[in-house]
Order: structure tokens, then sequence, then C-alpha cells
């Protein structure tokens, strides 16, 4: 687990849009968005449906959103 917390956020293939997001709110690795909660992200202004796909393609991963792995 401890190599994919280590790899860019581009790892996890998500949207263009949400990527600029992240990349400009300094959320560059999957570590950075692993410690990040719903409502985390709802603050630097993803929807709803992008943050479904965020937690859809971490869990993908074995690893959901707050820091909270299977």
């Amino acid at each position: 687990m401890k190599d994919i917390l280590e790899k860019n956020i581009s790892y996890l293939s998500l949207s263009e849009s949400i990527n600029k997001v992240l990349k400009e709110n300094n959320v560059v690795t999957v570590n950075d968005l692993w410690h990040l909660s719903r409502k985390d992200l709802k603050k630097i202004g993803l929807s709803d449906k992008e943050i479904t796909s965020i937690i859809i393609k971490m869990e993908l991963n074995a690893l959901d959103l707050g820091g909270k792995s299977y």
C-alpha cells in the first residue's frame, strides 16, 4: 500500500478537471488525497459527482478518504 500512497495522483486516472483542481490546491500524491475528507474536497471546489469519482478510483486501490484503508 505504501507504494501506491507515494504515487502521483495521475496514477488514479482521474479526469483532467479533477487533476487540475487538486494540483491547484497542492494535492499531488495519492497520500495527499488520501488524508482529505469529502468536506475538504467540497471546500476546494469539487462537485459531488467528481468526489464520487475520486472515491471509486481510491476504493479500487483499497483506499478511502480520511486516511482509511481496507
